[in-house]
């Protein structure tokens, strides 16, 4: 098992972990936390070569997917950067990327009767409004989100997450945000418990992907 005890912090920066083979060709992955090593829990970064592809997989308790580059595609057909999904449990999919890709991907997360098909396609993310919480999914208590900020934004931030218990878990689409004593820039997870906003800082503009509520 990786970081599956969830009443401790986790914060990871993806880009200093090693690529991991899949059991499918030209498809990598950074585990972030793992159940086990092919199934159960999973949040991933994965990425595809161009022209790879992945063997059709159910999803007996859902996947969750976010674009971050290059073009997904699967029998619906191809998402861009910025889109994202919600394949809920007992749907099934083919994945390919004739361009290549590289994907947030969370599996096995989703509360039993959350069953709603989710295909969000999102704004670029630059073109995502300063200062504004952009909701992509709810369900009871969980909320997922977009969230872009400036530098000096933490108060903003705060005000604009829509569960103030202290628990969120982030992915550092783009720009980089500091806590504690270290910096976390693009492709940084940080999953927490309990935020420390004495210890939280904007540190340049930044595209921030937040769920609550789920754990």
């Amino acid at each position: 098992m990786l970081n599956m005890n969830f009443s401790v912090p986790v914060l990871l920066n993806a880009e200093l972990l090693d690529w991991v083979p899949s059991p499918m060709p030209g498809v990598d992955r950074k585990p972030l936390a793992r159940e086990d090593m092919e199934r159960g829990h999973a949040t991933s970064i994965v990425r595809y070569a161009p022209g790879s592809i992945f063997r059709p997989h159910p999803h007996p308790l859902g996947e969750e997917i976010l674009v971050l580059s290059g073009e997904f595609c699967d029998e619906a057909g191809c998402f861009p950067q910025g889109t994202y999904f919600r394949n809920p449990p007992g749907s099934s999919h083919a994945p390919f990327s004739p361009k290549g890709c590289v994907l947030f991907v969370k599996l096995h997360q989703f509360q039993p009767l959350d069953t709603q098909q989710v295909v969000s396609k999102a704004q670029a993310f630059h073109e995502l409004p300063l200062r504004h919480y952009v909701a992509l999914h709810e369900y009871e208590t969980e909320r997922v989100g977009f969230i872009r900020l400036d530098v000096g934004d933490e108060r903003a931030f705060k005000s604009l997450l829509p569960i103030d218990d202290g628990a969120v878990e982030l992915l550092v689409v783009s720009g980089s945000v500091r806590y504690g004593e270290h910096s976390y820039p693009s492709l940084s997870w940080l999953r927490l418990p309990v935020l420390d906003w004495h210890t939280f800082s904007i540190s340049e503009q930044s595209i921030l992907w937040v769920k609550q509520g789920h754990f």
